[in-house]
């Protein structure tokens, strides 16, 4: 499969990002003109990552981070957040019992509508009791609420 990556010119067009995808561009042009009635094409589409979207993703970890005790390390609080998002494989642990396993969420990897959806997920996990039991375990359940939405307005500034 071909890797065609476009970019809208200043003349308000069309083209490959370089030589080689200007190449592709033409030949996939020509492939979609050539198409007779009933013929069909597929093909697939990577909408590049947004960096701002993945550092905001990435403060917000840091900053829930330093508001819980219940992880040391980025990395860890990163994989319980996509097990509990549900953005994970379940492959057959030691014993042979399924274990969870976070997918990678590397930045080729994941196209910015997928991240989207996945930090829609992640938020989603953060307003269960699940979550809240386990980010701020000894605190009454008012006040698991309390640093939850502390937590969210410090992300808004």
């Amino acid at each position: 499969m071909g890797r065609l990556v476009l970019t809208k010119g200043q003349d308000g067009k069309l083209h490959g990002l370089d030589p080689k995808g200007q190449r592709a561009w033409e030949r996939f042009k020509a492939k979609l003109k050539s198409l007779d009635f009933g013929d069909t094409l597929g093909f697939t589409f990577f909408l590049p990552r947004d960096p701002v979207s993945h550092r905001s993703f990435f403060r917000k970890l840091q900053v829930l981070l330093e508001r819980t005790e219940a992880f040391n390390e980025l990395d860890t609080l990163r994989a319980w957040l996509l097990l509990g998002a549900g953005y994970c494989d379940y492959v057959p642990g030691l014993e042979g019992n399924l274990r969870a396993v976070p997918r990678s969420m590397a930045f080729d990897a994941m196209d910015q509508a997928d991240f989207m959806e996945l930090n829609r997920k992640v938020d989603e996990f953060l307003y269960t009791e699940h979550a809240l039991n386990v980010l701020w375990p000894g605190l009454a359940h008012q006040q698991q609420w309390s640093c939850l939405t502390s937590f969210l307005e410090d992300l808004r500034r």
